[in-house]
């Protein structure tokens, strides 16, 4: 008779997380190779010009808050310094009261009790 499971599998968890992660990295890093070949490495809103050495510093926007939408033509990116990125994020937040990562995730709470069965665990001998 083979023990019974009584966790997740923490293995296929840490594969999931790990694609998942690799993923990402991977859609961003195409769009903003894309992004920096196509536009002069300067920022959309103050005009800071950017080298090789600061280039970490340069961002790419998307225009519409959508971080899944990127057609091939750049028609939704913007290269921007982190410092203006990061206040266009900020004035998107005052405006909609919602950040555009939280608006994606808007799913309903969840229901289940974790406790529910505690009383009857606690009793057992």
């Amino acid at each position: 008779m083979q023990p019974k499971k009584t966790g997740p599998d923490n293995a296929a968890l840490d594969r999931i997380v790990a694609q998942a992660r690799r993923d990402a990295e991977q859609r961003e890093k195409g769009y903003r190779e894309r992004a920096l070949k196509m536009y002069p490495w300067v920022c959309g809103r103050c005009a800071r010009e950017f080298t090789r050495v600061n280039l970490m510093e340069l961002t790419v926007h998307h225009r519409n808050h959508d971080h899944d939408f990127n057609p091939a033509d750049g028609s939704n990116w913007e290269l921007l310094c982190v410092y203006c990125h990061d206040n266009e994020h900020s004035r998107y937040v005052d405006h909609t009261g919602v950040a555009a990562s939280e608006a994606e995730d808007r799913t309903a709470a969840a229901t289940a009790n974790p406790f529910a069965n505690l009383k009857s665990l606690l009793k057992r001998e």
